[in-house]
């Protein structure tokens, strides 16, 4: 079942229109910003926002299910204020669709899991990476370091940074 949701967010001063999912289950804990964004499609303030300048090495996972996202490999600086991201962890990872809130023709970008709102993504990154950039809200992710990945549960993904 999806419930549409219509929120005046006092946090970012925008309202937003969006489909929330409640297959993804009771949402844990979250800060009110974080619920803003993933719950009811909410944006976060340009470059007022945790990772928009991360250069560390590590991956970004879904805030509410830790389903992995993103990569460090692929965050280049976009000059927006919000994370960038020239692709996915993985096909599978997030779903796409038409947005046409505020007034405005976009593809909103959810995660597959959660169907946490993450952001929007636009054709107009780098040629040289595919020409793909997925804006993203900090608020949506969590950053495991390349150090911690062992340690939290995504061994895996340590072959990245080989």
């Amino acid at each position: 079942m999806r419930l549409a949701v219509t929120v005046v967010a006092g946090l970012a001063g925008l309202w937003s229109t969006a489909a929330c999912s409640e297959e993804a289950g009771p949402v844990k804990t979250l800060t009110p910003i974080q619920e803003y964004v993933v719950r009811h499609g909410g944006t976060e303030k340009p470059f007022q926002n945790e990772y928009w300048d991360n250069k560390a090495e590590g991956i970004y996972v879904d805030v509410v299910s830790g389903e992995p996202l993103f990569s460090s490999t692929d965050k280049f600086d976009s000059g927006t204020g919000w994370p960038s991201f020239s692709k996915p962890l993985s096909d599978g990872a997030i779903t796409e669709a038409p947005d046409h809130s505020l007034g405005m023709s976009r593809v909103e970008v959810k995660s597959s899991k959660a169907g946490s709102h993450l952001g929007h993504v636009f054709a107009d990154g780098p040629p040289e990476a595919g020409g793909t950039r997925y804006c993203i809200n900090s608020a949506s992710l969590r950053f495991i370091p390349k150090g911690d990945l062992e340690k939290e549960g995504y061994g895996e993904y340590l072959a990245l940074f080989d």
